[in-house]
């Protein structure tokens, strides 16, 4: 049974990876990166996620390593603390708590104890030394004011002797020994001339007293004799056509890394115009620029969530893809019957799949097959509907291009499932399906459907239905799709279609009619006219609920039609922005927008009272949401939750939020334990495998019974303090092996089960002694192993006789004392 705890609101992955810059570990085998409240740790081989870091409980806005402590990593966030962590076994060492947001993150060999962090105003935090696990750090003191929150906008250069600053046309530079300030100010955007000279970014060389700048026109400015505010000098480095996004330096200065909206990341070697190299065509804007501290390697953060790890010699070595946040989502969210995959926009003219349990984004469909150009003057072609059917082999998407009211480029593919590629393969497609935009698209997914359905509305009035045909000819089998049907209602504008779960009626709605028609015959069986608004939403009930039909207007009306009786069963004010039917159950949830926020109802449409209800699950509008059909279900006890024991429904935000409903922490939920367990179960049974608690539970029961006697068990140390504390903490923090010797083989002796006098006969033994002369006159004796998983380790070790002792009491065991019973 599940423990009954209160439904919550959870970030499920999908949060932005590309928030901040990454950061590489010291031997630059693992990559961290914030993302939402947690800071994931990928390997930079295998581009897994290793550990993900949780524990803060708002957005992650800074990390660096410990440069103590290599092995160790800071993070903040706008939760006001500060944590350490060890990143190779994922354990929170500390938690400082500053008490207000802060938004960036800086440490410093040099300033020991102490981390710069961006607040209102830019201060270092002195952390206080404490074995306790949270630490008040109040000690703060001022460096700079008037600073960008960006951590782009902040270098610290020659090994902590300044720190620049860049915001607007300003540089400042403070310099730590002499605690002053200067100022260096670049002509306004106001003079043509001087146009776009705003700083971006700022980077400072590691061992040179040089700092690079990054402007909104795509310069690059290098700066020297900063120290004096009348003699400083710049050279302009220029090839960005747009703004310059990051700069990085390599670890020994020799080069300078830049990046912007090419997509092209450009190394300025010895900071000169002749010495470029280039690595083109990385897919989206630069947006940050890492280097890692042993100088081997790159990483650059991109704007579709992507990052990629990059050799020194500028060759690509591997891709992390994060959930892709488009610049909208027109597709809705869908979940492919197959994989079941989250599926949605992804880049440009694509389709992206993304697994919801691993927290990564398995593939991506061009859909589109054009090449994107970056222009914020050109319109492009978007993908405006997606829809599955047949139980995932068939796929439908909609594409469109409007430049004017009277120029609309409109087309529909039909891609197939493929068994053999493992994919969706193009089989039709139609140049404009309609002579507007198409508005849905629904395909008939009822079990007994003998022949696959896909229906059209769009704004020019008609619904079209369009079935698979035969299309062999003496050359070749194939088939494709064609319009067996065309329906309209008074030249309405057609908004909504979907089917019955039995596939036998079809409803679509007209602007404030909804028509019901027989998919058999395509007559028009009744309608349905609410003067409430147009309808925004249309769906049918199912299982028990399959005769009822659901409709939300566009004024805030929720309307529920008994198909049986024609009539109106029930209606409500509320106003829908999402209403998502689940596949497994009769439950329908509909979010409703409000000035506070959005309010989710979960019901029956059998009954206008709700099953459950939760205010406030985000304060910002709710776009889309979608149930998911779970693998193992749950066993919610309580009524209110029991809408999610078989699907888990997620939605997603206008700042593109995926978010869920669950009683299960994040990290529970995120946490990739299945690659442990199955590294674990792959262990080869020996005494190691044993020492490690696992143990093989389906084991030959004749086996063991036989054996029972013979061998010699191991104890089970899954319990044993010693052991576990030995094996669950980190090693650079364990205290001398010599120490841990004597617990360790302490907690591994087996203690002997002996037997109360009055069980022992007279005539057996303790011990078989093969090598005494009264061997003849001793019984066998079979020594038995006690189970020593639940004795203490403390407990007092049994007195063994020795060899001499028992010849002794086997002389006095030989004697005859039958004289005194006649006494």
């Amino acid at each position: 049974m599940v423990e009954e705890e209160n439904i919550r609101v959870v970030r499920c992955g999908g949060s932005e990876l590309n928030f901040r810059r990454a950061v590489f570990s010291a031997d630059s085998k693992y990559i961290f990166c914030v993302s939402g409240d947690f800071v994931k740790v990928y390997s930079t081989v295998t581009e897994e996620c290793v550990h993900i870091l949780h524990g803060h409980r708002n957005l992650v806005t800074g990390i660096q390593l410990n440069p103590n402590n290599h092995l160790q990593l800071y993070s903040c966030s706008l939760d006001g603390t500060i944590k350490l962590w060890d990143y190779i076994d994922g354990i929170l060492i500390k938690t400082f708590i500053v008490g207000c947001k802060l938004h960036a993150l800086f440490t410093l060999a040099q300033a020991e104890d102490s981390v710069f962090v961006i607040v209102n105003k830019e201060k270092p935090v002195k952390l206080p030394k404490s074995s306790s696990q949270e630490v008040e750090a109040k000690e703060l003191s001022f460096v700079l004011d008037y600073i960008n929150q960006s951590p782009k906008c902040i270098a610290f250069g020659n090994e902590g002797v300044y720190v620049a600053a860049v915001r607007e046309f300003y540089l400042s530079v403070y310099f730590f020994k002499k605690k002053t300030t200067s100022r260096f100010t670049l002509s306004s955007s106001r003079n043509k001339k001087h146009a776009k000279n705003n700083f971006t970014c700022v980077a400072c060389h590691p061992t040179e007293d040089c700092i690079a700048s990054g402007h909104m026109d795509g310069k690059i400015r290098l700066w020297r004799n900063f120290y004096d505010d009348k003699k400083y000098t710049y050279t302009c480095l220029h090839w960005h056509h747009d703004m310059v996004m990051d700069l990085a330096f390599s670890v020994t200065g020799t080069s300078l890394l830049s990046g912007g909206r090419e997509s092209v990341l450009v190394e300025w070697r010895d900071a000169t115009e002749k010495n470029k190299e280039f690595l083109p065509r990385l897919g989206a804007t630069i947006e940050h620029i890492s280097v890692s501290p042993a100088g081997d390697l790159f990483c650059t953060s991109h704007s579709d969530n992507k990052i990629i790890i990059i050799h020194r010699n500028l060759e690509a070595s591997a891709v992390i893809q994060g959930l892709v946040k488009d610049r909208s989502i027109f597709t809705g969210l869908m979940i492919d019957p197959r994989t079941k995959a989250l599926v949605l926009n992804g880049k440009p003219g694509h389709l992206q799949f993304y697994s919801l349990q691993s927290d990564k984004q398995l593939y991506n469909l061009d859909i589109i097959q054009q090449e994107y150009i970056n222009d914020y003057g050109l319109i492009q072609i978007e993908l405006t509907k997606a829809a599955f059917g047949c139980f995932g082999n068939w796929l439908a998407t909609v594409e469109q291009r409007q430049e004017k009211e009277t120029e609309l480029e409109l087309q529909m593919k039909l891609w197939m499932y493929n068994k053999k590629t493992q994919g969706f393969i193009l089989n039709t497609k139609i140049n404009m399906p309609h002579e507007d935009c198409i508005t849905a698209l629904c395909f008939c997914n009822a079990e007994k459907s003998e022949q696959p359905t896909l229906v059209t509305a769009s704004k020019d009035g008609y619904f079209k239905v369009w079935i698979l045909t035969d299309d062999s000819d003496i050359y070749k089998k194939a088939v494709g799709w064609t319009c067996d049907f065309v329906g309209s209602y008074h030249k309405y504008q057609a908004t909504n279609c979907c089917f019955s779960e039995d596939g036998s009626l079809l409803a679509v709605s007209f602007e404030e009619i909804v028509t019901i028609w027989d998919s058999v015959t395509w007559e028009l069986k009744c309608t349905f006219c609410q003067r409430a608004g147009k309808i925004r939403h249309l769906c049918f009930g199912r299982l028990t609920c399959s005769k009822y039909l659901l409709g939300a207007t566009e004024n805030g009306i929720l309307c529920c039609w008994n198909l049986l009786s024609c009539a109106l069963e029930w209606n409500a004010k509320l106003n829908v922005r999402v209403m998502e039917p689940d596949p497994n159950s009769e439950n329908i949830a509909a979010i409703s927008q409000s000035s506070v926020g959005s309010d989710l109802f979960v019901f029956k449409p059998s009954e206008p009272r709700p099953l459950y209800i939760q205010k406030g699950i985000s304060r910002e509008k709710v776009q889309w949401g979608v149930f998911v059909p779970r693998d193992v279900p749950e066993s919610f006890t309580s009524e209110a939750y029991q809408w999610l024991n078989r699907s888990q429904f997620y939605f997603l935000t206008k700042s593109q939020s995926l978010l869920t409903f669950s009683t299960k922490s994040p990290e529970e939920k995120l946490t990739p334990t299945s690659k442990q367990l199955l590294a674990e179960e792959s262990l080869p049974t020996t005494p190691f495998y044993f020492i490690l608690g696992k143990h093989r539970q389906q084991q030959d029961e004749k086996l063991n019974e036989t054996l029972e006697n013979e061998l010699v068990q191991l104890p089970l140390t899954e319990n044993i303090p010693a052991i576990s504390e030995l094996l669950h903490t980190p090693a650079h923090v364990l205290p001398s092996a010599a120490f841990l010797c004597s617990m360790f083989v302490n907690s591994l002796l087996l203690s002997k089960e002996t037997k109360s006098a009055k069980e022992i006969p007279e005539d057996v033994d303790m011990e078989e002694e093969k090598e005494s002369e009264d061997s003849d006159e001793e019984n066998d004796f079979t020594e038995k192993v006690q189970d020593t998983s639940n004795t203490g380790l403390g407990e007092d070790i049994i007195h063994q006789l020795s060899k001499s002792e028992e010849k002794e009491l086997r002389k006095f065991r030989k004697i005859d004392y039958s004289w005194i019973a006649a006494l």
